[in-house]
């Protein structure tokens, strides 16, 4: 992950005139950001690392406080110094240099730890590491889609309407961190258990913490959408297909993460192919006649295909559901299906981080419901 941020960042340093060129950013301010993104790139895989090896703690303290307090201590006083450009952007990037090497630090001091067969990690890594790629596509595919077949005016209204998804899918980014590295032991360990009293557990909050923000929005949104103006009226029906919709993701909990857990990283990847394909499938089919409804009821049904599909997957594999009873399974068969997992036990992170090195590349890790 470090070789291939230092070529790019490489690649930014030789471009930077041309850069500057055609975004009117400084050219001092390419090459500062290239230095920096090899850091900004490797503490984020090693605060992941962590947090696969089960502590948390780097995780709330040097991405939640030490990285975004310094960023915003640092360059509030650039500012106040009236620093050029170049220096606003080095005062950014320094917290992520100081987070890498206390990251490395104290996973250091987790070890030792063994990654188990490098083919196996690079078979469970790779697919999680395309998927989360594909998934920044899914994400923002659907607003292009709208501007190209509907014009500007109906992309505006969608992207207003549809934004207030980002609240929402916070709780579930906080719950996948915490969860994931103990769904990686207890499925690996063939603990059905206790893998399907942490699922039950992070879907009841989800529930708890999303689903009044959602019915929320779809009552408030015909009073909300119109203060960006009039033509944003008609963005209230858009609410409602969003607010059900996220509602049945999170309701399936984190799903497409037990299925990462119990190593199942090329599934994951086919079904957020398949969400994207019927995304973009329905907006071709709907758009033009609708507009921006027509959009949202596209990327409606690929959230749906997004998580009903792996929640079939887990409960057929592992008999878990998201409430309720849910069948028992060999505890055997369930280890098994977790072999990949449990090749990366050591380092489960390893999948974690691997995953969202991928996506950090173009848009961070991908999203645990939408």
């Amino acid at each position: 992950m470090a070789a291939l941020a230092s070529v790019t960042g490489a690649g930014v340093v030789v471009a930077a005139g041309p850069l500057a060129g055609l975004t009117g950013v400084p050219g001092g301010v390419w090459v500062v950001l290239a230095v920096a993104l090899p850091f900004v790139a490797l503490s984020d895989v090693l605060i992941c690392a962590t947090r696969g090896l089960g502590t948390m703690r780097p995780t709330l303290l040097l991405a939640g406080a030490v990285q975004p307090l310094g960023q915003l201590a640092l360059v509030t006083a650039a500012v106040l110094a009236g620093a050029p450009p170049p220096m606003l952007a080095a005062a950014w990037a320094l917290p992520s240099v100081a987070g890498a090497a206390l990251a490395a630090v104290r996973l250091r001091g987790l070890g030792p730890y063994d990654v188990g067969e490098v083919g196996a990690f690079w078979r469970h890594t790779t697919p999680r590491s395309a998927a989360a790629a594909v998934q920044s596509v899914f994400q923002r595919l659907d607003v292009v889609i709208v501007a190209l077949l509907a014009g500007p005016a109906a992309a505006a209204v969608y992207t207003a309407a549809t934004r207030f998804k980002v609240l929402g899918q916070l709780a579930g980014q906080g719950l996948a961190q915490a969860a994931q590295a103990r769904l990686v032991r207890a499925l690996a360990e063939g603990d059905l258990d206790g893998a399907r009293a942490l699922y039950r557990t992070t879907t009841r909050w989800l529930v708890v913490l999303t689903w009044p923000l959602w019915l929320g929005y779809a009552a408030l949104a015909p009073w909300l959408l119109p203060l960006f103006g009039p033509a944003y009226a008609g963005g209230g029906a858009i609410a409602l297909v969003l607010s059900a919709t996220m509602m049945v993701a999170t309701a399936c909990g984190m799903v497409d993460v037990v299925l990462v857990a119990g190593g199942r990283t090329a599934a994951s990847l086919a079904n957020v192919a398949t969400a994207v394909a019927v995304t973009i499938t329905l907006d071709v089919l709907l758009v033009p006649a609708h507009g921006a409804l027509g959009a949202v009821l596209g990327w409606s049904g690929g959230v749906l295909v997004k998580n009903l599909l792996p929640a079939v997957q887990v409960h057929r594999r592992y008999g878990l559901l998201p409430f309720g009873g849910g069948r028992s399974v060999d505890v055997a068969k369930a280890a098994g299906g977790a072999g990949t997992a449990g090749a990366a036990t050591g380092a489960g992170a390893a999948a974690d981080g691997a995953g969202t090195a991928g996506g950090a590349g173009a848009s961070g890790a991908a999203r645990a419901t939408s």
